[in-house]
């Protein structure tokens, strides 16, 4: 996607454009604002501030932008694709509107996709979640080919694992599953990683973390082989193909559109497509090979300072993030440590995650250097 000059933003222009103070290494948990959707967004509250004759009306068409931006990093069509204010919102969707059989999945999933099975077996009745045993969280091909049975209907997987930071093969899913629902948790790698999306029948995302589109933002994809088995089970008044139904209840859509309850956040949309048309005018891929790029130096830094990764150094098997696993009683020094030199992260119940992004620059990569020195010395 281009400028309005006709050119590709580049990435050291993306990379501008991240405000937040140097050490932050924790978009896996929250991305800061990108200055494109903080613009985007006070632009779009002076609207509805105001209120000008027409300009509410004129904000519908963020709905229409958000999808036509998801459609360009997912290639899904825009009417297989609607607005979620989470990606959890997204999977209740999709598993809720399961119809039968077995779901394959790991128990250590993030929740999000854990809950959402147990709860729609609950609730619904009709499909039984089967936990998949994994190789210490990942889930590979293999693992799924040795697994799955003739009662298998879906599969749900983490593009990229929150804990592990583990890249799926979801092409490989997708061969050894054959017709089964693939659903897919995208959001630890959408917008930074280059993935397949089109090889998934059920694709979730949330804007908050790596896209930088901030809370009560994501999107639901559907293929239409899902758009043929899933029902919609939480379906609103928006959710019909009519404009609107009083004094009745009409049917849902056979679109993507039936997984709606009510009317979307306008503002939230403006925000999400601003994101992704940024990071669309730079591209997936170059994002990716930036993240990889500066990811390397994390991994050296961490290897001079003798700390074990727990995270794949496999280019193919990672995103942006990298696990730390110190032995138990250096845990805490290590999180103190990159407290005390400003550096944001996540220290889980035995690791450190750090997270990778485009505009990781030199002055966060120091602080990194510096908190690993304290933790050498400590140690």
């Amino acid at each position: 996607m281009s400028d309005e000059e006709g050119q590709m933003t580049t990435i050291e222009e993306f990379a501008a454009g991240f405000r937040e103070e140097p050490g932050y290494l924790d978009y896996g948990r929250v991305g800061p604002l990108s200055a494109t959707v903080l613009a985007e967004t006070t632009g779009q509250y002076e609207i509805l501030a105001t209120g000008r004759f027409g300009s509410i009306e004129g904000m519908r068409r963020e709905d229409e932008r958000l999808r036509d931006a998801v459609a360009a990093l997912t290639g899904f069509d825009t009417d297989q694709i609607v607005f979620q204010p989470n990606a959890s919102s997204g999977l209740m969707h999709g598993l809720f509107g399961l119809t039968g059989g077995e779901v394959l999945l790991s128990a250590a999933e993030f929740p999000s996709i854990t809950y959402a099975a147990v709860r729609a077996a609950q609730a619904m009745h009709v499909v039984t979640p089967t936990w998949l045993e994994t190789d210490h969280g990942r889930v590979t091909p293999g693992q799924i080919r040795e697994q799955i049975t003739p009662n298998t209907s879906a599969v749900a997987v983490s593009l990229v694992d929150s804990r592990t930071g583990y890249l799926a093969d979801i092409d490989g899913i997708r061969q050894v599953i054959g017709d089964r629902l693939l659903i897919v948790d995208a959001i630890q790698g959408f917008g930074v990683v280059d993935a397949p999306y089109g090889v998934a029948d059920v694709v979730v995302s949330g804007g908050q973390k790596w896209t930088r589109a901030g809370w009560g933002t994501g999107f639901l994809a559907v293929s239409e082989r899902a758009l043929d088995h899933l029902t919609p089970v939480f379906s609103g008044w928006t959710g019909t193909d009519t404009t609107e139904s009083w004094d009745e209840v009409v049917d849902p859509s056979g679109r993507a559109r039936a997984f709606s309850v009510s009317n979307p956040d306008l503002v939230a949309e403006a925000r999400f497509a601003a994101a992704l048309e940024e990071i669309a005018a730079v591209g997936v891929g170059a994002i990716e090979e930036a993240i990889s790029s500066t990811v390397d130096e994390v991994l050296d830094l961490a290897d001079e300072y003798a700390i074990p990764v727990a995270s794949s150094r496999n280019g193919e098997e990672r995103a942006g993030l990298v696990v730390l696993e110190p032995r138990p009683e250096q845990l805490t020094v290590l999180s103190a440590s990159l407290f005390n030199h400003g550096v944001s992260a996540s220290t889980r119940a035995t690791t450190v995650r750090l997270s990778i992004h485009a505009g990781t620059g030199d002055e966060t990569l120091g602080m990194l250097r510096a908190a690993f020195t304290s933790y050498a010395s400590a140690s």
